[in-house]
């Protein structure tokens, strides 16, 4: 059986973001790549949070209802409630729909989780979902998930 993996071209695992995927640059959403979505899955969800946030942890994108057949995400997906492939976005803490980029305050690095599920269901909430509302949605069918760590720290 094949493991789901998500990577992205922009960076690499652990490694730094680019500061055009953040506040500090366009805020750009980067482009994100997957392989090995199990059999049986219906569609796919997507949370990127910042646990390093000085609030708690900060959520950056919310999206869900990505079609199984879908292998990636190109850079800059339009911050909309509904996106061309037929995906949902949900609010951000930045409260608006779609990706919002790293913006944390001055000094050490902060961690950007982007967390891949492949579910067994299509997700039934409305676009503007929130986090909290997409991990409930999520419990029970939850077939596979991949996690892609990139840091951001602020220039000085």
């Amino acid at each position: 059986m094949m493991k789901l993996t998500l990577t992205s071209p922009a960076f690499a695992e652990g490694r730094p973001i680019p500061t055009k995927h953040t506040a500090d640059g366009r805020d750009v959403s980067p482009p994100l790549q997957w392989d090995g979505v199990p059999d049986g899955t219906r569609s796919l969800a997507l949370i990127c949070d910042d646990p390093d946030a000085p609030v708690g942890t900060w959520v950056h994108w919310v999206l869900f209802n990505l079609p199984p057949t879908i292998t990636e995400l190109p850079e800059n997906v339009p911050p909309a409630e509904n996106v061309a492939n037929g995906a949902k976005q949900g609010q951000n803490d930045f409260r608006h729909p779609g990706y919002g980029g790293p913006a944390p305050p001055p000094g050490g690095p902060h961690r950007y989780f982007f967390k891949l599920y492949a579910l067994d269901c299509e997700v039934a909430l409305r676009p503007g979902a929130t986090k909290g509302e997409l991990v409930k949605a999520l419990e029970g069918h939850v077939l596979a998930e991949a996690q892609l760590m990139g840091t951001y720290r602020r220039p000085r």
